[in-house]
């Protein structure tokens, strides 16, 4: 997750409270999804952006789970990333993304 995206999200946590929000996720790939959930939930791995050291504990998904694919209207998913869905290892991405969100709910 870029810096500018860390301090984008930062700054929304803390006008809005963490459990108001939802954090999702378009990575390609599982190691790149998991970075990206640590750094919304546990902090920033990399120790280089706004989020270093900040547990926000934000409840994390990628938009190809299954929780929130039943929540896109069909014909927009289908659109939008049903492609993606049949090249992506969708399953290790929600893996990797779910340990990350129950890392995050201890938070």
């Amino acid at each position: 997750m870029d810096l500018e995206n860390q301090a984008r999200i930062k700054a929304i946590a803390e006008e809005f409270g963490g459990g108001e929000l939802v954090v999702l996720l378009g990575s390609s790939e599982a190691e790149s999804a998991s970075i990206a959930a640590e750094t919304v939930t546990l902090g920033d791995p990399a120790y280089a952006g706004a989020l270093t050291e900040v547990p926000l504990g934000l409840l994390v998904y990628h938009i190809m789970e299954p929780e929130i694919k039943t929540e896109i209207e069909p014909s927009v998913y289908d659109e939008q990333l049903s492609m993606m869905e049949m090249v992506l290892d969708v399953d290790s991405i929600a893996e990797e993304v779910a340990k990350m969100r129950a890392e995050g709910s201890k938070y």
